[in-house]
């Protein structure tokens, strides 16, 4: 299979930033690119699931339109009373309910083999390690790959307590060339490098964290893969001072991303190799130095 030359998309986790993948899809969607299987990961393994049930520019387009209809109460739904039962049940302060329903209500297939596109979709182990689910029920995985820990309740999935795949391998690049990817097409949601503190609430901060982490270990990733394998990073926007918990902007997210990438590829981005330094900070706020 390794000579066999796939082309994979990887998209990352990152909360509400994920709207951002949508406005990416959107422009590689346009550019007539098709992959041959993709993988996500928390947020990406929503926006990878529904892209992999229509993967050509109206799903896209659909997609970008769910996001823009969202409100943090449909995924974060919020009260104390809740907060306080559910934390002395389970351990979570979140009712994955909302995010059950909301999979549930836009996903046009129930089983992971049977969307349009071969799907993988990343979750964790009790150990930490990266679980790969390729088959059975989509809304079960998705919900175990978004699970991040004390939000969402770990989802049991054969037998296995599994949470969000941030943890493991967000952005899991070595399974994507394991499964014989040459070359991998990275949808990062990226995180707020313009925020001057943290973010207000626990859940914004918890998830603003989260994203910083997603960022140093997809870093990483891209500094070691193996020179047969081309990776092309998709441009993370910056600056960007929306918190991770923040649906509101939505729509401000996606047309960024959808005008970003469509000049990333026109300047040739898509035969570029990804560097490690596009996600840090520093290498953006060095252009926006006023």
């Amino acid at each position: 299979m390794a000579g066999s030359g796939l082309t994979a998309f990887v998209l990352a986790g990152g909360g509400s930033l994920g709207a951002v993948q949508a406005g990416m899809l959107l422009a590689l969607a346009e550019e007539g690119l098709r992959p041959d299987f993709v993988i996500g990961s928390s947020v990406g393994a929503l926006n990878a699931a529904y892209f992999a049930g229509a993967p050509d520019a109206a799903g896209a387009a659909r997609l970008a339109a769910i996001w823009c209809g969202l409100r943090r109460a449909d995924i974060i739904p919020l009260s104390l009373s809740r907060m306080v039962g559910l934390l002395r049940r389970s351990g979570s302060i979140v009712d994955p309910a909302g995010l059950r329903h909301l999979i549930e209500s836009h996903l046009p297939y129930a089983r992971i083999e049977d969307a349009r596109l071969p799907l993988h979709i990343m979750a964790t182990d009790p150990q930490g390690l990266g679980v790969r689910l390729s088959d059975g029920p989509a809304v079960e995985a998705i919900l175990a790959s978004a699970a991040v820990p004390g939000i969402f309740p770990p989802v049991t999935i054969n037998g296995q307590a599994l949470m969000d795949g941030a943890i493991a391998a967000n952005t899991p690049l070595r399974m994507a060339a394991r499964l014989g990817a040459r070359r991998i097409i990275v949808l990062p949601t990226g995180y707020a490098c313009a925020l001057t503190g943290p973010p207000q609430g626990v859940i914004a901060r918890m998830l603003h964290a989260v994203t910083l982490l997603i960022a140093w270990q997809l870093m990483h990733e891209i500094e070691t893969m193996p020179d047969d394998v081309a990776v092309h990073l998709a441009p993370a926007l910056c600056p960007l001072a929306v918190s991770p918990a923040d649906f509101t902007a939505s729509r401000l997210l996606i047309g960024r991303a959808q005008d970003s990438t469509k000049a990333w590829i026109a300047k040739g981005g898509l035969t570029r190799r990804a560097r490690a330094s596009e996600l840090a900070a520093h290498h953006h706020s060095a252009h926006h130095h006023p």
